[in-house]
């Protein structure tokens, strides 16, 4: 067992077996850029062979995302949706996939444009009811794909429920975990199999990379895992294996401030009389309020509302000074974004509006400002948006 295992995670982000380079005693990994390694001799290679099968710096990014979820082995890849679709990719033609209705629009894109193109077969279903999950099981599920707090509704689903339920069908639980990080949430001690992570987000916390991370619970899936990376070679590059790395050490920092200010600016719009529905599963008024307690640690720093009025939605955000209005989340800075128009283009407006996704409807994610701050730019753009009422 890793020493660094009886940490706290706190401590974990600093302090873990590859903390200190062993050759030269460097306190940060050694970048190693080689594509390809020496063999000693012919018989026996070495650990590395190639960078696409592996590369000592991407290890150390993957050993420490597996610590952190308590999982058997982690993998990064070259973005959050890569780490996704290689993980679809497990699944084989007939086989049948029961997905979170209120899903990334990408993840949406990647299901029903290329999975079924392969023969894989899904049903979108409202995973916080688990009678409507029993009834959408067929003979050919193969696995439960779950986001939680789902994207951009934040609705929490029981994710120790739901792998009961899988298990008893010999299916795969599947978390995308990317909202809450494995500071706040660990879906493998809930009976998840694989951990998904948009890494582009809090993990790395600054805009200035793209990463997905897998993290899976057992030997064999990791095998699986293993051939799908190594065969279609959508790797995270070394250079951006050290940057997240970097980004990770300042996760708890950064998460524990923000997830603090989404809870403040997260009541303060709930009783404001402008915004007539607020998305958080840090207020008591959320259906999934106590089920976000009992199996995570926080709400996180991201939350939805709705403006009472769609034609002020311009107004609103062109009088913000603070936020960046952008696709992504999790960052340093706070990201407010239209998912009508950006994370969930994909969705035809017929099954936004079915899934609850509105036109009035806009995505925070706070980042480190000071929380007054936000909250008179919000005080200041609603004032302004009255006026113009």
């Amino acid at each position: 067992m890793n020493e660094s295992s009886c940490f706290t995670e706190q401590t974990k982000l600093l302090h873990h077996s590859n903390k200190i380079d062993p050759t030269t005693g460097a306190v940060n990994v050694p970048l190693q850029l080689s594509s390809t390694f020496h063999q000693n001799n012919l018989e026996n290679f070495g650990e590395y062979d190639y960078s696409r099968s592996g590369n000592p710096t991407r290890k150390v990014l993957e050993d420490q995302i597996a610590l952190l979820e308590n999982g058997f082995r982690g993998f990064a890849f070259s973005s959050g949706m890569a780490a996704i679709s290689s993980t679809f990719l497990l699944f084989s033609q007939w086989d049948h996939i029961i997905i979170s209705e209120d899903v990334y629009g990408g993840t949406y894109r990647v299901v029903t444009e290329v999975l079924n193109r392969l023969g894989i077969y899904h049903s979108f279903v409202d995973m916080t009811n688990i009678e409507e999950v029993k009834k959408a099981i067929r003979p050919n599920t193969k696995a439960f794909y779950i986001e939680t707090p789902s994207n951009p509704l934040l609705k929490i689903i029981d994710i120790q429920t739901i792998s009961q339920v899988a298990k008893e069908i010999n299916a795969l639980t599947i978390v995308d975990n990317t909202f809450l990080t494995p500071l706040l949430q660990k879906p493998l001690d809930l009976g998840a199999d694989i951990v998904l992570h948009s890494a582009t987000k809090f993990l790395s916390g600054h805009s200035d990379l793209l990463a997905g991370l897998a993290v899976v619970k057992d030997q064999v899936l990791a095998e699986r895992l293993y051939f799908l990376q190594n065969s279609f070679g959508a790797v995270l590059g070394v250079q951006d294996c050290w940057l997240l790395l970097r980004g990770l050490k300042t996760l708890y920092v950064r998460l524990q401030q923000s997830t603090a200010s989404a809870g403040t600016l997260a009541s303060y719009l709930n009783n404001h009389p402008f915004i007539t529905k607020v998305y958080y599963p840090g207020l008591p008024s959320h259906q999934g309020y106590s089920l976000q307690k009992s199996q995570a640690n926080g709400s996180g720093a991201v939350l939805s509302f709705e403006l009472y009025n769609e034609e002020l939605i311009k107004t609103f955000i062109e009088h913000l000074k603070i936020p960046v209005f952008a696709v992504s989340l999790g960052a340093v800075e706070s990201i407010l974004s239209y998912p009508v128009k950006m994370s969930h283009a994909s969705m035809d407006e017929q099954t936004r509006r079915k899934r609850g996704i509105s036109n009035k409807l806009l995505r925070l994610s706070v980042g480190i400002e000071n929380v007054e701050d936000l909250i008179n730019d919000f005080e200041y753009a609603i004032n302004k948006c009255m006026v113009y009422s």
